[in-house]
């Protein structure tokens, strides 16, 4: 049914959920799995040569690492996988990066690290879920 999945994730309790949802689905189907982690540029500004860079630097790494973490998981499952690391708008870039790699299931948490715990569906969440025009799981 899946070929292609993509997970996002910001290295929140609910982005872990839905990694695990991510390779629970890739392992059953077969399906490779793409992971993206997305330096949110309208919270982490890109000015050259300040401390706001040498911030922006940090989380990009975190990302990295929180990408090479779900790499390390799926090979113990034997899962095809393949990560991006970027700087946007997180809801632009995820679903510009569904478009590229064809996915056919979006997987993502429920709340992200900017959102607080409350009944409402993060915001980043709920704009994939409006435009990207593929089927979303969102794991709470």
């Amino acid at each position: 049914m899946y070929d292609r999945i993509l997970v996002a994730t910001d290295g929140s309790a609910d982005a872990n959920r839905a990694v695990t949802h991510a390779l629970e689905q890739a392992e059953q189907h077969d399906a490779e799995l793409n992971a993206i982690f997305v330096v949110d540029t309208d919270r982490y500004s890109e000015p050259a040569l300040s401390s706001l860079e040498a911030e922006t630097q940090a989380v990009e790494d975190w990302g990295n690492q929180q990408l090479e973490e779900i790499v390390e998981r799926a090979e113990a499952l034997d899962i095809e996988t393949t990560t991006r690391c970027c700087h946007g708008k997180p809801y632009v870039e995820i679903i510009n990066h569904a478009d590229e790699v064809d996915a056919d299931l979006i997987i993502l948490g429920y709340h992200g690290q900017s959102h607080t715990k409350t009944q409402q569906i993060g915001s980043v969440t709920d704009r994939v879920v409006q435009e990207a025009g593929r089927p979303v799981l969102i794991a709470a």
